[in-house]
């Protein structure tokens, strides 16, 4: 029987890959999950195991091709290698394949539940394990958390999935696991009526840590290792199941490389080790805020970012807000903020400016007639941005609700991935943190967001007379590749325009 190798999902927005290495050869025998080659996309090295034992009969794409997602590598036929020859005993040792998430909790032997990593959302394959709350030997209740796991958007919790005792922890804090991988076992009866077992000795446990699982590190690992004379123990693996990957052997060996040493006339002045080392606390940055400076850094690389200022009159707002506050909280159960008028705002300018909805795909560019809103939160886990979707479509009391519940979401780290994706435009209020003026960063693909500020009365000059009045500063940043600073400046002012005068908003001025 034939079977395909085709090219793994790359990740998010990568679409390419070449083939860097193979390390079999037409006729070769071998085994599932052994590894055929190694491809290199822009951003990862990203290793093909084999899907199945067999003989390697046609390798379709040859080293320095470059391949699509799900392209054809090769060919297997299958049963006539590495698995016909080996002995039943191997045949016996042989691992079962891991149930699907879906299928939790899955049954172990003796009892025993298996705890998967949940789904994750759409395009998300990995996960750290951030937080342990319980240790093994700890009875647990169903439903009750185990622990807690980083993606590159959001923080999941792990429930327990039935009561017990959890009796191993199969991936320890700090393990990247992917979508399907196996985090815990619970021993015991559905209601954890089960007498907890001994704790592992603290030294056992710690060897069980170190040690990771008995796994084969990659080819390409231990080529590396082997041409740069580096101990495989050194290296902390960021595979599955702690497998040594290429590039974490290239990290070791850059780490443990001698610096480069400057003359004493050119080299600043270095901080005293022995007397600040007590002052210094180093901590990982987390999953979450490694993915915000890839992106905002990817931003300012691609678009061609420029920031235009206006200031606003807030009087009528402000008026308008006082009057009807009340009644709208009684009649709808939420409060009147400032947000659903500048969503309404930004909503009315759009639609004259619609260049400043729409975004670049290759050399065409995209025009949205629709308003996918996001807005921008601060939370203890850094930035994320909800989307309220058809904000065009939404009165100021579901604007105003919509926020509301997203912000709660965002603060509680419940977002999932889907509420934070497919946003035309954004809006970001720094003045809830005091900021008078900033240019924020684009939200790719995106082409414009729009700075909010602080409130500030400030003298103005009205009808030949200064006058005080609650002024806010403005600023909009572009993609100055598909936004003229015309578009830009136009679609500021219609802003500026709605707010000094809401009336415009109903009248659709």
């Amino acid at each position: 029987m034939s079977v395909e190798v085709r090219v793994p999902t790359l990740g998010e927005s990568v679409t390419e890959a070449t083939i860097a290495t193979w390390f079999k050869k037409p006729g070769d025998s071998v085994a599932v999950d052994e590894m055929l080659c190694e491809l290199e996309t822009d951003k990862v090295t990203v290793e093909v195991p084999s899907p199945a034992a067999g003989t390697l009969a046609e390798i379709v794409a040859e080293e320095g091709e470059t391949v699509g997602v799900d392209a054809l590598l090769a060919t297997l036929d299958a049963g006539d290698g590495a698995s016909d020859g080996g002995s039943k005993d191997d045949a016996e040792e042989k691992p079962k394949a891991k149930p699907d998430a879906d299928e939790t909790p899955a049954k172990g032997g003796n009892g025993s539940t298996d705890v998967m990593v949940p789904t994750l959302g759409e395009s998300v394959t990995e996960a750290t394990v951030a937080t342990w709350f319980k240790q093994v030997g700890d009875a647990v209740s169903q439903d009750e958390m185990l622990c807690e796991l980083e993606t590159d958007k959001v923080s999941v919790e792990v429930p327990a999935p039935c009561g017990g005792v959890l009796t191993e922890i199969v991936a320890p804090e700090g393990t990247t696991v992917d979508a399907k991988a196996k985090l815990a076992v619970i021993s015991g009866s559905a209601d954890g009526t089960v007498e907890p077992g001994p704790r592992p000795d603290a030294s056992e446990e710690k060897a069980q840590a170190s040690s990771g699982k008995d796994v084969e590190d990659a080819p390409a690992a231990k080529k590396i290792m082997a041409e740069k004379g580096i101990d495989a123990a050194s290296v902390k693996g960021s595979g599955r199941d702690g497998r040594v990957m290429k590039e974490d052997v290239v990290k070791a060996a850059a780490g443990s490389a001698p610096a480069k040493t400057e003359s004493p006339a050119q080299a600043p002045r270095a901080p005293d080790a022995a007397e600040d080392a007590d002052r210094i606390e180093r901590v990982k940055m987390t999953r979450l805020r490694q993915t915000i400076a890839r992106r905002l850094k990817d931003a300012q690389n691609t678009a061609a970012i420029l920031t235009t200022y206006n200031e606003v009159d807030m009087t009528e707002v402000m008026a308008l807000r006082n009057t009807y506050k009340e009644a709208f909280e009684k009649k709808h159960g939420v409060r009147m903020g400032f947000m659903s008028f500048f969503t309404k705002a930004c909503c009315h300018a759009l639609k004259e400016v619609p260049e400043v909805n729409a975004e670049i795909d290759g050399n065409e560019i995209v025009y949205k007639n629709f308003v996918h809103m996001g807005v921008a939160a601060g939370t203890p886990q850094g930035l994320v941005v909800p989307v309220i979707r058809n904000a065009d479509r939404m009165s100021f009391a579901e604007i105003e609700k919509a926020i509301g519940e997203k912000g709660r979401r965002a603060r509680d780290g419940k977002l999932s991935m889907a509420e934070m994706q497919g946003g035309t435009f954004t809006i970001s209020n720094g003045g809830v943190y005091g900021s008078l003026m900033s240019s924020p960063i684009l939200n790719p693909p995106q082409s414009g967001i729009l700075g909010m500020h602080k409130i500030q009365d400030r003298a103005m000059v009205v009808d030949g007379e200064i006058v005080i009045r609650p002024m806010m500063y403005l600023a909009l940043s572009y993609d100055h590749r598909i936004v003229d600073g015309k578009g830009a400046v136009t679609f500021l002012v219609r802003v500026k325009e709605a707010l000094e005068d809401p009336r415009r908003l109903l009248m659709d001025l």
